[in-house]
């Protein structure tokens, strides 16, 4: 998800619960203190951490990521720290592990609040002493800057004993709330212009519009997926138009009985190939079994 460097800026620049003014974008990137961002998912957390590491001093280094959520516990210590050869059965060859990837760089712990609370003690340990060892390995300093990633809730998970508070404090010495797009309606407009003309730069369509008749809903919308599903509209859109002229229909409302024609089904079958193939036009036609020639 991109929304231009631009409007990034201007979106991400002054958050409530952020550090402070827009200034402070920059003053956090130049630091190596921990990060935490918070938000509902599709707020732009990645882009923001990716952003975050982009304009600091750590730029030209490594930026590794981790999804806690993505490994099974017992394997979170080996891929976060790695492993010697022989240092378990079936250790064949040494392997490097995320923080060692990230050596000078930044390390994106994202889905934090989905670490079991066994594996917390072990990174907790990492960003107070600064230090980690392989499995099987001798001790290490770790040069690695700390961004991590979690639910809007995740002080609800520290209150109910799902989350460690120790653990909590020691990620949010800077700490930014991506607000969820319904609450920045104001800003709607510019996010939706970036996001067209970086459609239009990425798909060769220059002079891309939003009609005046997809303003109607759009600013009534509540976008519970927020800026992801925006950006699907609007690049679907961009797709199936044969012009400039950009008029994406409202979202289906979920559960809906109602019959639909053959043209409203074709039209979804297409989106849905479009969304298998991450708006891939050849591999969509594909799909669909239909050519592109002619």
């Amino acid at each position: 998800m991109s929304l231009g460097r631009p409007a990034m800026d201007s979106f991400f620049a002054s958050l409530p619960g952020s550090p402070g003014p827009a200034s402070s974008l920059q003053q956090v990137a130049a630091s190596s203190s921990p990060v935490l961002i918070l938000g509902e998912p599709g707020t732009g957390r990645s882009t923001f951490a990716r952003r975050i590491h982009a304009a600091g001093a750590r730029a030209a280094a490594p930026l590794v990521e981790l999804d806690p959520a993505a490994i099974p516990a017992a394997l979170f210590e080996s891929e976060l720290f790695g492993f010697r050869a022989g240092a378990f059965t079936g250790a064949e060859r040494s392997q490097a592990g995320r923080v060692a990837r990230a050596e000078g760089g930044t390390l994106v712990l994202d889905h934090v609040e989905e670490l079991p609370l066994s594996s917390q003690p072990k990174l907790l340990r990492l960003l107070a002493e600064r230090r980690y060892a392989p499995l099987g390995g001798s001790e290490a300093v770790a040069d690695v800057r700390f961004v991590a990633i979690g639910a809007h809730d995740l002080v609800s998970r520290v209150e109910r004993g799902l989350f460690r508070p120790d653990l909590y404090f020691r990620l949010e010495v800077l700490t930014f709330i991506l607000p969820p797009l319904r609450e920045r309606a104001a800003e709607l407009e510019e996010i939706v212009a970036a996001m067209v003309l970086d459609l239009g730069e990425r798909f060769a369509r220059p002079g891309l519009e939003l009609a005046p008749s997809a303003w109607t809903w759009m600013k009534r919308y509540g976008w519970p997926g927020n800026l992801r599903q925006l950006r699907n509209l609007l690049e679907r859109a961009l797709l199936l138009a044969d012009g400039p002229l950009l008029d994406p229909p409202p979202p289906a409302e979920s559960g809906s009985g109602a019959p639909i024609s053959i043209g409203e089904a074709e039209r979804r079958a297409i989106v849905a190939a479009l969304d298998s193939s991450r708006g891939h036009q050849g591999k969509a036609a594909a799909l669909l079994g239909i050519s592109r020639k002619g």
